[in-house]
């Protein structure tokens, strides 16, 4: 068994140019080795690191792929990742991380391509119809997104190709069009069209429905968000009297999870999009003591201090830039009882978290979780209490 995972993990041809995967070729306990040092280097000054909680299978736990499409001087196409710091395109057949069935997805939209005449987008020239095909798989349920991404809202023949695509793989249940026809360095546009299905598919998280779009946030390695989010309800405490804030909240998987155990949860996020799928979950889970309001999170809870409210509990789980000076002044403004931060660039977190042990917090304790293994990245939760 040890043998064959050595095997599986030099054998990405890929590794050099993608620069995707900076741990390829270590085995992956040394790998959970060095994140450990990592964070608990930048949490010293701030509290104890407890050992940090890897997979027991580090493989294809990617629920999210994207595939950027280009054409080679001799007319093939190839499909796969940008060069690191480049707009140049590595072919990726098959990765280590991404779900399997997205990447032979991938493969087979790439072979359909040149029968149904559809031309690959052109960066510089901005000719061309397919930019990118984004991929999302719901992990419990099974459920598989297609999104076209295309620089034209006409695309010929298109239920002759989700026919064909859905020949090759019956387990496809939604393909949207997405229309990016602006010379960004942006994925997705704002125009899309759901050509078959419903549009969205759905998964479950820790005992809950959530509907996931094109364009929501969602973790992106189901089997450690699970142990994450226990964690950060056990460090939460919630005894069914609390009101709970979930900043940044996303789809609303933190603060529904929450509202089975508090008295009251808010949620707040300036994406659109995640709130609509926000309310829509709550309402599917038959959740009736969780809230959701699409504004700045941090102006949010300004107000709501300058009104008298409180929070007993504030949830934040910023980008991976972290979180702003503005956001924080709001939360300790707000003074909430216990923040519960989750983070998935623990450096920045260090960077916050001298704000918040200045303005009347104290760190109890790091908890990191190995969310991406083969990358350098590990997500990181800190509860910090009010003194």
């Amino acid at each position: 068994m040890k043998e064959e995972k050595k095997n599986r993990i030099a054998a990405c041809k890929a590794a050099k140019k993608c620069g995707g995967c900076q741990y390829q070729g270590i085995p992956y306990e040394k790998q959970l080795q060095d994140k450990q040092k990592a964070v608990r280097q930048l949490m010293q000054s701030f509290c104890k690191t407890t050992e940090i909680t890897g997979m027991k299978d580090p493989y294809h736990y990617r629920n999210k792929v994207h595939a950027v499409f280009a054409r080679k001087k001799d007319g093939t196409i190839i499909s796969g990742v940008y060069e690191e710091g480049t707009h140049r395109v590595v072919p990726v057949e098959a990765c280590q991380i991404e779900d399997e069935k997205a990447d032979a997805i991938i493969n087979d939209i790439r072979g359909l391509l040149k029968s149904f005449k559809i031309k690959i987008y052109n960066e510089d020239t901005g000719y061309g119809l397919l930019r990118h095909v984004l991929i999302r798989r719901g992990f419990s349920t099974g459920e598989i997104m297609v999104v076209l991404v295309l620089g034209s809202p006409v695309m010929p023949s298109k239920n002759n190709f989700v026919k064909a695509l859905r020949k090759l793989h019956p387990e496809i249940t939604t393909v949207v069009l997405n229309v990016n026809d602006k010379r960004t360095s942006m994925v997705l546009g704002d125009r899309e069209t759901t050509i078959y299905g419903k549009g969205y598919i759905e998964d479950v998280l820790c005992g809950l429905k959530f509907r996931i779009s094109s364009k929501s946030f969602y973790q992106i390695n189901p089997v450690q968000t699970e142990k994450l989010y226990g964690k950060a309800m056990e460090l939460a405490g919630l005894s069914g009297t609390e009101r709970v804030i979930d900043a940044y909240c996303g789809i609303g998987t933190i603060g529904m999870v929450a509202a089975k155990s508090a008295k009251e949860v808010i949620g707040v996020e300036l994406n659109p999009d995640a709130v609509r799928d926000a309310v829509k979950n709550a309402k599917h889970n038959q959740m009736k003591n969780i809230r959701f309001y699409q504004e700045d999170a941090g102006r949010f809870m300004e107000k709501m201090a300058a009104l008298g409210e409180k929070a007993d509990v504030v949830f934040m789980d910023p980008p991976r830039s972290g979180s702003t000076e503005q956001f924080m002044k709001s939360v300790v403004t707000l003074a909430p009882k216990k923040i519960v931060y989750i983070s998935c660039d623990p450096q920045t977190q260090a960077r916050d978290l001298k704000y918040l042990t200045r303005h009347g917090y104290k760190a109890m304790g790091a908890y990191p979780y190995d969310m991406f293994p083969f990358t350098k990245h590990a997500e990181n939760i800190v509860l910090l209490t009010k003194n």
